[in-house]
């Protein structure tokens, strides 16, 4: 060999094996359409091997060699580098294995490397054990694959339904391997494999381990030869061997013997099934299609040499070690011929064809049909094979129908026999020893071989020919059911059989015959013609020879016999007093007699069991009343086994329930079991004596068995519950205890001459318990005692047996004791895996114990809580809690590991194994058992590691199968499958509640994660074992790995690695078929399951302890998520709710996936995920590269849309949402006759309840049980007639109630399933980093995802349930769409600096400006405009779908709503005071841009759904939820604010929704209130309120909302709130302390605050936009103030000085200076008499006082001190608390200096007459009394006027403060501009402003964006505050004008004398007098008439000073700054240049 010795990793001799089988498999069996070519491919690969059947490469000195050196040089692995050195050890054992099956090295080492890495599915293997196991696994799949090629032929017998092609294939691929010498093969090898020469070497090699690995190597070998043997079997089945085969086949047939019990074994059995079909022929009488054909194919007809051959080898005197075996072979082949000679143009084969009696003659004279009966259909296997029942059946048949002359001999030698016998009996001598009896084993071979069918084919119909046609229609013509038709010729002859045999029948063969009717009455159809039969024979010619009984067979002569004997035993009844009656001899029936009654007795109970008919027939005739003669006979004293006999027939009786009822009652009234004791009685009776004295000392129980039987069949027919009433307390409590303490508590101790009959005892008797205990319902009435009147005196009744057997499996009764124990000593016999006798009896009786625990683990809550509600004192305990106790024998609590263990024998018993993990899961949902448990599996090492294989055993079982409809009555393996898979389901229920308990817990024990140490510190691996720890440790192994049993395990587990975990199982399963196009083969063939791991995993990955380890382990080892999701979405339309479940746990875990993954910035791993998910493009296949496709980080998720985009597919996350339907079927009501519909839709509300899910649904069987009481509780006869059909509505009831359940699920699957993916879409656009999926995919996904989703629930068929989570799903994505849009903008500063043209403003994207993007030239977004159109109606259908209902569905669609139309909301834009570039018209006719287009349109859009949209969302805004209240409301605002037609605002007022929101104020006017209170209650008043007064405000905004709002009264009704006037005070430790910190809900200030502010800012944009109603508008503002004077005064009064307060009084003074005028008390429309107006004069006079003495506080100097208690305590925010502060002060000043504008003007038209609100003195400190904080008193006192030194003040304060801003206005501008330049500590800062925590977390970019957001709100508060200052200043000016120009040229000095004068003052005082006759607010004269000439002159000196050049000079440069952009331009120059001149004139 040249090429370097590659080993094959999965070992030459079993992996290529293995997978020639999957695919065999899948091919032939699971009729998958693509496994074909595989197939092809397959086969034309490994013919060599099937063509070398089992043969195994030779040794080969040269691989010695190269192993012998592989520790030092190492060798090569195929499919891997470099080559890997083998440790001494496996070298060794390597030798040993290629001497044992003298196998090549290299295979050797092969096998043991794959026995290393299958190690973990083989626990407590070493990986020598395992790869013997391997070698024969190997064996056994060349073998299986072989039968099931030859199997799929195309022939003569069966056809498998498969596709001509594959069936081609697989007929030329076998004819290849029959050419060259199969049939030698195989026989060759079946005679060479022989399993105790392979168990002896592989013993002298310790190559075999513990017993269980013992049973599987020897089920292996036996798999293989059987396999073979069957491979002959079916080719020959299906066409026949060439004559050379046969003629082998002949010869190593000679060769055969028979097992220990005289019967062939499986594989002889085979093979000469196989022989026999070759002389097949009757095939040819079928007629079918292809005859022609099959006929040339078939030597038998075709080569004279064939048949001369043959027969000249069977006709050889040799005989062979078997003669009956011989002459099986020489029948058929007789049989063979004169089949032939039938047949037309044969006359050449006369020669041997006439042979054929002879050689019939030879076959019988070497007894046939007694080695048939007792080799053949004797063989355990036989019945196991439908073909060979058939064979069987037309080889008896054949004989009987082709060879009616030898029939005819065999009853004449028969009836000759009976003479002599009879004779020698007459004359006393010995009967003749050389009697043949071939008729009677003719008999007896059709009595067995029909007795049992188990594929319910009737064979048996063939010897019934209905002489006429029956009465019963459905049993008309047998043959094929057609009626009338004349019978086949076959059928006339074998039926004529039947019945000629039973004429005058002699006496010898009377049993045979009456056995041979037993065979032939198995099943319906024959029951009831056998019966027939009887009838007929005792009736018509009953005057026949055999006297008056009629025939001997017939049911008249055999009751007549019961009868008389029952006549003559009751005679001899002794008295009750004689104690010996039992043993006086039994004159009664001989042996003989017995034996004939036996057949008899059997042949009825069989009659009785198939046919209702007979049974009702036979009880009900009244001359035979066969139970009354059989209660009877079992009183006198006959054998046991006679009356177990007649204890089956009643068994058979019982069936019936109407025979059941009248049977309960005889049996009570004939006492067989003793249950009224009577008082003179000495000496029991009955049953219990049979039991304790006769049976007992026979060892041996026939009748306890049979009685146990009838009570099991009786329990189940009808129970009677008032069982011998009148005798004894009523109840079936003396049969129950009976069985219980008689029967089952002693079967252990008795002794047992038939060792089986041990364990059939305990079946029985623990049968009738579980039929007891599992029809049993707890009833209140149970728990109270009964009382009845028994002869005079009260006694308590019996309780019902349920209650019984419940309370004693309810506290550490006997029999509890037993049934655990009975359960480790089944456990301990299985694990000895040994053939014992009674096996299957013991495992039936193990069942019935695991599922009383079952049941009463069921039924124990109900039970408990009745027990514990009643009055009775009995004691119970949870069964978990007993089950925890002590076991006596072993002194350990081991009971739940005992049970625990059956899961370890799930192959072979998988019902123990089912009951074993159902009652593990009842258990599970207690934590604390939980606990205990781990403690006791983990106990004990092998116990733990058998436990733990168990548990992964039964999830990996490969038969497992959900058989979907169980309706059908299932064959053995499908039940099988069935079981095992229910199985499974059980432990994953157990393991998903026990992850629900606290850890320790089952289910991570068995999932495989750390116990002992923190869960999360688990490290989860694949079990696979490495080489390389093994090297490290090679020294400590053992010598030979290759020895057997668990020693070395235990050293090697550490060693190894981690143990296969029932977590690699689940994974497993799941895995399976994910390589395939069609996906995981789970979610096809087993959903629930596999819905079930999908729920495990997505538990495991949601839990906080478990989801790191089980996380990474699925990313890492597994690649899971990438790999199912590759699949979704699954799609199968018959498990619909299982599919959507198994969709939804996956796509939950992919959304952890998602977001765990973002989080720790596993990015490659994120955005694989999100191609996967995303892209539309055809995904390339990862699988290939591990990592997958990361090369190109920049790829985005569509990256490719610039190719061609023909070959798009649709994105992953779409497909998943068109996979759930939204429309629903909905069952079709109830058209009922009988019962009433409204009283079932109640029943059936009732018995509704939560499922394991959470959803509800309706208990069928408690609706069933329900209705059943309903229809029993009917009485009189109309009501009996009327049953079936009142049934028959009950079912139609039951029907549509499972229809409605599987609706609901349905419903919530789908509900389920649509959550999950709204969560995954959420993540996506959430959790996952914005870059990977760029903006412009982004919205398009959004769009693609937004538009299917309304399609899809837009649809009219959708189900309204879905509404809610779809709404949801719109929200967020209408949310992040908006966002994403937005994003997009960019805008261009005004500044358009080279390099920095794109300011980008986002919500919270990360900061990406993708090029190509500059300007909005495709439409509004890379979407465009008609996208976003269609989205708009599609939400605005979907609101209208809502209709009436769904409000919550509608709150989320105005979110929607609201969201989308921001998105033609222009940003934020900074104001950076340039100035416009455009001229007015530019602007007025520049073209629409694309923020106001898209507003058009939308407006459009809503507009043209008209009123119905209005009247859906006003109706909303005014009631209902109260979120819903509030998003309406704001989506009102938003319309209204867009809605330039005002339609909307139209409508509001029209249809008298706006009128409704203003009422409903006085109603929030209560709830406020209590808002206020320390401790409120929840703040959902609050909120609604803020969003209408937030509504109402806006609609204000325009004139015409305005004037509607007025018209409503909105200000009146204000006015008349309470809560405004409920101002809390303020405690000033909490203002300046902040001790407490701040918490969720605001303090009461606050919440006032909250309340009181967007009332003030109403009236202010009232007062703004009202142009045309101003006074009204006013005159109402001003009653509103009036009305909460006192409030308005508090706050004017401005104590302490806050945030808050200073913003209350920026707005307080804003409406002031708006409505306290003069001329608006004219307004109001009230009565003005003297007093109210005074009044109201007061009022208003006492606002402009407080206004005024604002200035000085906060214009003047004062106003530092203000900032700094400011700054002491704005402790956390203090940035932008700083702002408002600032702000608010500015705001303040600029409203009073506004209002002394307004007041100026108002009230002096001209000049002269100026009235003056300042006095002359420029001094500020001239009019300070002093003013220190902490007097209460206000500032300026009442009389006296502030003077204009204040104004001044401002004015220069404000110049600087203007310069200041103006500063900071152009820094924040240029940093804007440059953001990416500025160092690292000032973006921080910047940052943390906007969020105070976490700013170190996020990523550059985003900090970026946080800074640029808080520059432009820094950029447009300086803006803000330099119009304030600016018009501060430019108001200063103009009252300091007018004051200046009224004091230096109009004023009069008081101290002047002049009368003119004074009379002018007089003429002036008057004018003034009438100017304010409306309101006298302050008394001007006093002010005024104290000015005295000095004053005037001081007045002009100071201001000369104080209105310096310095000032003038900065007054100029702030108008050239400013001004000239914003305000009125050269204003301040004028006023300027005026008070200089005024000053120079007064100077001049």
């Amino acid at each position: 060999m040249a090429a370097p010795l590659a080993v094959n990793s999965a070992a030459s001799l079993w992996g290529p094996y293995k997978d020639i089988w999957q695919t065999v498999v899948n091919a032939i069996w699971k009729r998958q359409p693509e496994a074909i070519h595989l197939l092809d491919q397959i086969l034309k690969k490994h013919k060599p091997d099937f063509i070398s059947l089992f043969r195994n490469p030779p040794k080969n000195a040269q691989q010695h060699e190269k192993i012998q050196k592989a520790s030092t040089e190492g060798v090569a692995i195929q499919g891997q580098q470099g080559t890997r050195l083998l440790p001494e050890q496996l070298i060794r054992e390597a030798f040993i294995l290629s001497d044992l099956f003298d196998i090549g090295e290299l295979a050797a080492v092969e096998l043991l490397l794959a026995g290393e890495h299958q190690q973990p599915h083989f626990p407590g293997l070493t990986r020598g054990l395992v790869a013997v196991l391997l070698y024969w696994d190997g064996k056994r799949c060349i073998a299986n694959s072989l039968r099931a090629l030859v199997q799929s032929r195309r022939g003569k017998t069966w056809t498998l339904e498969l596709s001509p092609e594959l069936v081609s294939m697989t007929t030329r691929f076998t004819d290849e391997l029959m050419e060259q010498g199969l049939t030698q093969k195989i026989l060759t090898l079946v005679s060479h494999i022989d399993l105790n020469n392979e168990f002896e070497k592989l013993q002298r090699e310790r190559g075999l381990g513990s017993e269980k690995h013992r049973k599987e190597v020897s089920d292996l070998i036996k798999e293989c030869r059987l396999s073979l043997a069957e491979s002959l079997f079916v080719w020959t089945c299906q066409s026949p061997l060439s004559k050379d085969d046969t003629l082998i086949l002949i010869s190593y047939l000679e060769k055969v013997t028979v097992e220990a019990d005289g019967s062939l074994d499986s594989v002889n059995l085979s093979l000469l099934m196989a022989l026999l079909y070759c002389f097949d022929v009757s095939f040819l009488e079928q007629g079918t299609e292809d005859q022609e054909d099959l006929m040339h194919q078939l030597p038998l007809l075709t080569e004279r040499q064939y048949i001369a051959t043959i027969h000249t080898r069977l006709q050889e005197s040799q005989p062979w070690k078997l003669p009956g075996l011989q002459a099986t072979v020489r029948l058929a082949w007789a049989l063979a011929l004169r089949g032939i000679s039938q047949l037309s143009d044969v006359t050449a084969l006369a020669e041997f064809t006439e042979a054929d009696e002879a050689m019939a003659e030879l076959a019988i004279a070497d007894n046939v049909f007694l080695f048939l009966t007792e080799s053949v259909v004797g063989s355990e296997n036989f019945y196991q094979e439908e073909f060979y029942i058939r064979k069987i059946h037309n080889l008896v048949t054949d004989f009987l129908a082709l060879m009616p002359m030898k029939v005819k001999q065999l009853r004449n030698r028969a009836d000759e026999d009976a003479r002599m016998i009879h004779m020698s009996v007459q004359m006393g001598n010995e009967p003749p020893i050389s009697l043949r009896r071939d008729l009677e084993h003719l008999m007896l071979l059709i009595a067995e071989l029909y007795r049992k069918d188990p594929f319910n084919l009737e064979l048996a119909l063939e010897y019934w020919c209905p002489s006429e046609p029956l009465q019963s229609s459905t049993i008309m013509g047998s043959y094929l059911g057609v009626a009338h038709q004349r019978p086949p010729q076959r059928q006339v002859v074998l039926s004529k059989f039947v019945r000629q045999m039973g004429d005058l029948l002699p006496p010898t063969i009377y049993i045979p015959y009456l056995k041979m009717l037993w065979g032939l009455a198995s099943g319906p159809q024959c029951a009831h013609y056998c019966f027939s039969l009887l009838k007929v024979n005792g009736s018509s010619h009953a005057e026949n020879i055999q006297g008056a009984g009629g025939s001997p067979v017939s049911w008249e002569h055999f009751f007549h016999s019961l009868m008389l004997y029952h006549e003559h035993l009751r005679k001899d009844l002794p008295s009750a007093d004689s104690v010996q009656y039992r043993h006086l001899p039994l004159r009664g029936i001989t042996q003989k007699e017995q034996d004939g009654l036996i057949a008899f007795l059997q042949l009825t109970t069989t009659i009785v069991k198939w046919s209702e008919n007979a049974r009702l027939a036979l009880c009900e005739h009244p001359q035979w009343t066969p139970v009354v003669v059989i209660l009877g006979l079992l009183q006198c004293s006959i054998p046991p086994i006679l009356k177990a006999e007649l204890l089956e027939t009643l068994t058979a009786f019982g069936k019936s329930p109407e025979i059941a009822a009248s049977l309960w009652q005889s049996l009570e009234y004939t006492q067989i079991l003793q249950t009224v004791r009577t008082p003179g009685q000495r000496q029991a009776i009955g049953i219990e004596v049979e039991l304790n004295e006769i049976e007992s000392r026979c060892e041996e129980y026939p009748l306890t068995r049979a009685f146990c039987r009838l009570i099991s069949t009786l329990v189940e027919s009808s129970f009677p519950s008032n069982l011998g009433a009148g005798l004894r307390p009523p109840g079936f409590d003396p049969y129950l205890q009976f069985l219980r303490d008689s029967v089952f508590l002693r079967f252990r101790t008795r002794a047992y001459r038939r060792a089986a009959e041990k364990w059939e005892v305990a079946e029985v008797v623990l049968e009738v318990f579980y039929k007891l205990l599992r029809d049993y319902e707890p009833q209140l009435d149970d728990f109270v005692d009964q009382y009845v009147e028994l002869q005079g005196e009260e006694i308590i009744a019996y309780k019902p047996p349920g209650f019984n057997l419940m309370y004693h499996l309810l506290n550490e009764s006997p029999m509890l004791e037993l049934s655990l124990s009975l359960l480790e000593e089944g456990v301990k016999q299985l694990n000895t895996y040994a053939p014992f006798p009674g096996k299957k009896h013991l495992e039936k009786a193990v069942q019935y114990c695991l599922a009383l625990l079952n049941l009463t683990l069921q039924k124990e809550t109900l039970f408990m809580d009745l027990l514990r509600e009643s009055h009775l004192s009995l004691i119970v305990t949870p069964l978990e809690q007993l089950l925890q106790g002590i076991n006596p024998r072993t002194k350990k609590a081991d009971h739940v590991v005992n049970i625990a263990r059956y899961l370890y024998h799930g192959n072979s018993n998988p019902e123990l194994a089912f009951e074993s993990a159902k009652i593990l899961c009842c258990i599970s949902c207690n934590s604390n058992i939980q606990i205990k448990l781990v403690g006791d599996f983990t106990h004990d090492q092998s116990i733990n590691q058998k436990l733990m294989a168990g548990f992964v055993e039964c999830l990996d079982n490969e038969d497992a199968e959900e058989i979907i409809s169980p309706e059908e009555e299932l064959e053995l393996e499908k039940k099988q499958a069935r079981i095992h898979h229910e199985t499974r389901i059980h432990i994953l229920n157990l393991l998903i509640t026990s992850l629900e308990c606290s850890p320790p817990n089952l289910a991570l024990y068995l999932l495989g994660y750390e116990l002992k140490k923190p869960v999360s510190t688990t490290n989860l691996q694949d079990p696979v074992l490495q080489l390389v720890s093994e090297m490290i440790q090679i020294c400590n192994l053992s010598s030979s790995l290759f020895e057997g049993g668990n020693g070395e395990m235990k050293s090697e587990k550490g060693v190894l690695g981690c143990p296969r975990t029932c977590l690699h199982a689940i994974l497993n399963i799941l895995e399976k078929g994910t390589e395939t196009r069609n996906g995981p083969v789970a979610v096809q063939e087993s959903p629930h399951l596999a819905e079930l791991c999908y729920q495990l995993i997505y538990q495991l990955c949601a839990c906080s302890d478990t989801s790191g380890p089980t996380m990474r382990y699925l990313r890492t080892s597994q690649d899971f998520l990438f790999t199912q999701l590759q699949h979704l979405p699954f799609s199968i339309k018959e498990h619909e709710i299982s599919t959507l479940n198994q969709m939804s746990w996956l796509m939950k875990t992919a959304a952890i996936e998602l977001r765990v993954t973002s989080l720790n910035r596993q990015r490659s791993h994120t955005q694989r995920l999100l191609h996967l998910l995303l892209d539309d493009m055809p995904v390339k296949s990862y699988l290939a590269d591990g990592e997958g496709g990361m090369e190109d980080e920049s790829r985005s998720v569509s990256g490719f849309l610039h190719f061609d985009t023909a070959c798009k597919v649709r994105r992953k996350i779409l497909s998943i949402l068109d996979s759930i339907d939204f429309s629903q079927e909905i069952p079709e009501p109830l058209q009922l006759d009988f019962f009433d519909r409204a009283q079932i839709e109640q029943v059936i509300a009732n018995c509704e309840h939560k499922n394991a899910r959470g959803q509800v649904i309706c208990n069928v069987k408690y609706l069933h049980r329900v209705l059943v009481a309903e229809v029993n509780a009917l009485q009189g006869m109309a009501a009996i007639g009327q049953r079936p059909l009142l049934m028959e509505e009950i079912n139609t009831i039951l029907q549509y109630v499972v229809e409605r359940n599987k609706l609901l699920q349905c419903l919530h699957a789908k509900r389920h399933a649509l959550e999950s993916w709204r969560q995954l879409v959420e993540i996506i656009l959430t959790a996952c980093p914005q870059d990977l999926i760029q903006t412009e995919d982004r919205q398009l996904i959004i769009r693609d995802l937004l538009q299917d989703v309304h399609d899809k629930i837009l649809d009219d068929d959708a189900a309204q349930e879905l509404m809610p989570v779809v709404a949801g799903a719109v929200f967020t994505l209408t949310a992040h769409l908006s966002q994403s849009v937005r994003t997009e903008q960019k805008q261009p500063l005004a500044v358009p600096l080279p390099g920095h043209s794109q300011y980008v403003l986002m919500l919270d994207g990360s900061f990406s400006a993708s090029p190509g993007s500059e300007g909005l030239s495709l439409g509004f977004a890379s979407i465009g405009d008609s996208s976003l159109h269609i989205i708009l109606k599609k939400l605005l259908d979907f609101i209208l779908k809502t209709g009436g209902g769904f409000q919550r569905v509608r709150t989320h669609l105005y979110g929607s709503l609201l969201y989308y139309l921001q998105i033609a909301q222009r940003p934020d834009e900074p104001d950076t005071l340039e100035a416009a570039k455009t001229t007015m018209w530019e602007r007025l006719t520049a073209p629409e841009d694309a923020f106001s287009k898209l507003q058009r349109e939308n407006v459009a859009i809503i507009e043209s759904y008209g009123a119905a949209l209005m009247e859906v969302v006003c109706r909303d805004a005014c009631d209902g939820h109260e979120i819903g209240r509030m998003l309406a409301l704001a989506l009102l605002d938003r319309i209204v604010s867009v809605d330039k037609q005002q339609q909307w605002l139209l409508y509001l007022s029209n249809s008298g929704y706006l009128k409704v929101l203003v009422d409903s104020l006085a109603d929030d006017d209560l709830t406020l209130q209590s808002l206020l209170t320390p401790q409120p209650p929840l703040l959902k008043a609050l909120y609604t309120y803020e969003s209408k007064m937030a509504f109402l405000t806006r609609v204000a905004k325009s004139q015409q909302g305005a004037l509607e709002l007025l018209r409503s009264g909105v200000i009146v009704r204000l006015a008349q709130c309470q809560v405004y006037d409920m101002r809390p005070e303020i405690d000033h430790q909490g203002m300046f302390g902040m001790r407490d910190p701040p918490v969720f809900i605001p303090a009461p200030v606050e919440r006032y605050r909250q309340i009181l502010l967007p009332a003030l800012q109403l009236c202010q944009v009232i007062l703004t936009s009202s142009m045309a109603q101003h006074l009204q508008a006013a005159g109402q503002v001003l009653q509103f103030l009036i009305s909460h004077s006192d409030t308005i005064q508090a706050i004017l009064r401005c104590q302490n000085v806050s945030a808050g307060s200073l913003q209350e009084l920026a707005l307080l003074t804003g409406i002031i200076s708006k409505a306290a005028l003069p001329g608006v008390l004219g307004e109001l429309d009230i009565d003005t008499s003297e007093g109210t107006q005074m009044e109201l004069q007061g009022h208003i006079g006492r606002f402009q006082r407080q206004c005024l003495g604002l200035l000085s506080r906060f214009g003047g100097s004062d106003r530092l001190r203000q900032f700094k208690l400011q700054d002491d305590n704005a402790e956390g925010d203090r940035v932008s608390k700083k702002d408002e502060i600032e702000l608010a002060m500015q705001q303040i000043c600029a409203n009073v200096m506004e209002y002394c504008q307004s007041l100026m003007l108002h009230c002096a038209p001209t000049f002269q007459h100026t009235i003056c609100l300042f006095t002359p003195s420029l001094s500020e400190s001239t009019n300070r009394d002093g003013p220190r904080q902490d007097t209460q008193t206000p500032v300026v006192p009442y009389w006296r006027l502030p003077g204009l030194g204040i104004i001044v003040f401002l004015l220069k304060q404000s110049a600087n403060d203007f310069f200041s801003y103006y500063d900071s206005h152009r820094q924040s501008v240029n940093k804007l501009q440059n953001v990416e330049q500025l160092p690292p500590d000032e973006i921080k800062e910047l940052c943390q402003s906007v969020m105070p925590a976490g700013v170190d977390k996020i990523s550059t970019a985003q900090k970026y964006v946080l800074a640029r957001r808080r520059l432009v709100k820094l950029i447009n508060n300086r803006a803000k505050l330099l119009s304030l200052c600016s018009y501060i200043i430019e108001t200063c000016l103009f009252i300091l004008w007018r004051h200046l120009e009224y004091y230096l040229l109009h004023c009069t000095p008081a101290d002047s004398q002049d009368s003119l004068l004074s009379s002018r003052s007089s003429f002036k005082s008057r004018r003034l007098q009438d100017s304010f006759s409306s309101e006298p607010n302050l008394d001007f004269r006093s002010g005024l008439n104290r000015v005295s000439q000095h004053d005037i002159d001081q007045l002009q000196l100071e201001a000369t000073n104080s209105f310096g050049e310095s000032l003038q000079k900065k007054l100029l440069d702030i108008e050239g700054l400013y001004s000239k952009v914003r305000s009125r331009y050269t204003f301040i120059q004028a006023l300027v240049r005026r008070i200089r001149g005024l000053l120079r004139i007064s100077r001049t």
